[in-house]
């Protein structure tokens, strides 16, 4: 089976090759579907510039040399130069019927297999994870989906904030709060944890003297304090993974990698790269100056690697793991699922691991940067208050807005039925939200908008999967309900063919998202996929079909597009309900 825009792409290639010789071979076809025709090919337009002829001309003399024997039943130059490019029936239907016989849904397996080091989340101990954590989360997880569908082996690290000059602070309060075993349980609220912390630190000089020295005990590994430690870690991981588990990613205890994992390597990380002259003290600090980097003024930016006073600040931290992530687990691309304001930091990091020689051929490191999530007035989220939203309690009124909307659109749902329900599509509505958009861009949080039945949301995408289970659940008795989707396919009528063509183009949008790192590609696909299903559903009555035949090749067309909705849902970490 071929996704007839990638065959399309290539005959088209080489049609451009035997028209105009090796030097157009790099040229783009601009293969895309078309309203005028199942596809249309803009490529004479930019080939006419470098050539110094009409597009026209162009596009005839490409037509001219394609060979589309039993994969179009017509070609032809249209308009400036566009070649519109229809497929035979009898293709599409064949490979219609190969991608419904294709265990993998026409996924390809990557050419080239990476060792991929997955580094998202990063949330920080002893405080509680908020809405800035959820992008991150969010597309990190459906990117290590989608890069394991490809037959990449994924390593996922979350490199969560768990050592430094703060937890001298958060220990002695710890210990304030009720020393030994039972001590954890008094932590409750991190947020308020460690907001308490901070304002004893700043009013309390003896409380801030008590901190410091416990920081010395923390570095020297006094075992008193880090037994204290591991259980503020202890209580952290806990509100992780509920966190986790509501969200339903794939993160678990053993992808913790702390900064405390990395600290004893700072050290070393600073005195090889003084010792190969990468780095220099500057102003009392070892410094690396990676070439091409600048301030405001022109002059050249450091990238501190101990600070003044002999510390270590969170860029030795990058390093050591950049350099663990290449030279022992072996990594051969480093993805770095940040926000974009780390962008420079990242580029910086990156530079002074490949002077280093930790960062090089085949291993490649790439900061996987995404924008805010906003509220109504296009300001960063925060509560009525101006606080920051805590990432458990959006989720909880996701549950709560999605059980309402439920209940309003269906009241005569049982109400067990309805509560199972709920986390599906209320944390699949915030999930299809985020992925829906490039990550690059900003986004408004609206509660309305992604709980819509209607429109690109999560819900309809689960709708449309829903409705074509309901189907088969009217349809016990038919051919594909008993042998799954054996039935040969023929697509006749006009949605019937708008729908195949969908469905022969997932193997792509996972291949492309994965390519790009854009998870919203393959999250337009779908919406793509379940606009098209609506209007065969609209459009060609199944189980009131005119013949036995048409009966059950739309049947298992409709098995089909279930199949590919709920894999492609779960590629981006979101479940796709039997009923709705």
């Amino acid at each position: 089976m071929a996704d007839p825009r990638i065959l399309l792409t290539d005959r088209l290639r080489t049609a451009v090759v035997a028209a105009f010789g090796a030097a157009a071979a790099s040229v783009d076809p601009m293969v895309r579907r078309s309203e005028r025709a199942d596809y249309q090919a803009d490529l004479a337009m930019g080939l006419a510039k470098s050539l110094k002829r009409a597009p026209r001309e162009v596009a005839a003399a490409v037509v001219a040399k394609l060979d589309l024997q039993r994969i179009c039943e017509r070609v032809e130059v249209a308009g400036p130069g566009f070649i519109n490019l229809t497929l035979e029936r009898a293709f599409l239907e064949r490979e219609v019927g190969a991608l419904a016989r294709d265990e993998r849904l026409g996924v390809p397996l990557a050419e080239r297999r990476d060792k991929v080091i997955l580094d998202y989340s990063a949330p920080n101990v002893a405080k509680e994870m908020h809405v800035g954590h959820l992008r991150s989360t969010i597309i990190g997880d459906a990117l290590g989906r989608i890069l394991e569908a490809l037959g990449h082996e994924v390593v996922r690290q979350n490199h969560v904030g768990d050592w430094g000059t703060p937890f001298g602070m958060l220990i002695e309060h710890f210990v304030d709060l009720g020393q030994a075993g039972g001590a954890a349980s008094n932590v409750g609220e991190l947020s308020a944890f460690y907001r308490d912390a901070r304002l004893k630190f700043d009013s309390d000089p003896t409380f801030a003297e008590r901190s410091r020295r416990r920081v010395v005990l923390l570095q020297t590994l006094d075992a008193n304090t880090l037994e204290l430690w591991r259980e503020l870690i202890d209580v952290s991981k806990k509100h992780f993974n509920d966190n986790y588990a509501r969200l339903g990613v794939l993160l678990r205890d053993e992808h913790l990698r702390g900064e405390s994992f990395y600290n004893p390597m700072l050290a070393e990380i600073a005195a090889e790269l003084e010792r190969r002259g990468i780095a220099r003290m500057n102003d009392g600090a070892l410094c690396v100056f990676a070439p091409g980097f600048t301030n405001r003024d022109g002059e050249p930016l450091p990238l501190i690697v101990r600070k003044q006073d002999g510390g270590f600040g969170y860029a030795a931290t990058d390093l050591a793991a950049l350099r663990y992530r290449t030279q022992t687990l072996q990594g051969t691309r480093l993805l770095y699922v940040v926000g974009a304001p780390q962008t420079q930091h990242f580029a910086m990091v990156f530079a002074v691991g490949e002077l280093a020689g930790w960062l090089k051929p085949p291993a490649r490191a790439e900061h996987v940067a995404f924008g805010s999530i906003l509220g109504p007035d296009k300001k960063m989220l925060k509560t009525r208050s101006g606080e920051t939203v805590a990432l458990a309690a959006l989720l909880e009124e996701a549950i709560e807005r999605a059980d309402a909307e439920t209940a309003r659109r269906d009241p005569e749902l049982d109400p067990a039925a309805r509560r199972a329900l709920a986390p599906q599509i209320g944390i699949g509505a915030v999930k299809y939200a985020d992925l829906a958009n490039d990550r690059i861009k900003d986004y408004v949080f609206d509660w309305d908008r992604m709980l819509a039945a209607e429109g690109r949301t999560g819900p309809y995408l689960q709708y449309a999967h829903a409705r074509i289970r309901s189907i088969f659940r009217k349809a016990a008795e038919s051919a594909v309900a008993r042998a799954g989707s054996s039935a040969p396919i023929a697509l006749a009528a006009a949605p019937e063919r708008a729908l195949g063509l969908e469905l022969l183009g997932f193997g792509a949008a996972v291949l492309e998202s994965a390519d790009a790192l854009r998870p919203h590609r393959l999250a337009g696909y779908l919406f793509d996929l379940a606009t098209a299903f609506s209007a065969f559903f609209e459009g060609c009555p199944v189980l009131r079909a005119p013949d036995d035949a048409t009966r059950e090749s739309r049947l298992a067309l409709c098995d089909l597009t279930a199949r590919v909705l709920a894999r492609g849902l779960d590629l981006l970490g979101i479940e796709a309900p039997e009923r709705m």
